[in-house]
């Protein structure tokens, strides 16, 4: 297993929280409030092979994104932080492109 966290600077984190997650639960099994969410991507997802699902944490905070990325193996990881990055951006398209400051867990 191979993790990631990013925290994100926004003072719109609940309200882009809130969006990716209601965007992604027509397809993915997904939890959400105000201020935390989780999404799980099967590891078949769109013909992929992970070993493993990947599973992303979002918490919002004042002036912050906090997400966190739990994947099978550092290229899982890679792979899903272009998908966050990717659509957090596309709601946040008056603020992006945001800042990512992905680190190694």
């Amino acid at each position: 297993m191979s993790s990631a966290i990013a925290s994100v600077p926004t003072s719109h984190a609940s309200k882009y929280l809130q969006q990716l997650c209601k965007h992604w639960q027509h397809n993915l099994v997904v939890e959400f409030t105000a201020d935390h969410g989780t999404v799980t991507f099967p590891k078949d997802a769109r013909g992929a092979e992970w070993t493993s699902d990947a599973l992303v944490t979002f918490d919002a905070g004042a002036d912050a994104l906090s997400a966190r990325i739990d994947a099978s193996s550092a290229e899982h990881v890679e792979a899903m932080k272009d998908v966050v990055a990717r659509h957090l951006d596309r709601f946040a398209f008056r603020e992006a492109p945001l800042t990512f400051d992905w680190q190694a867990v």
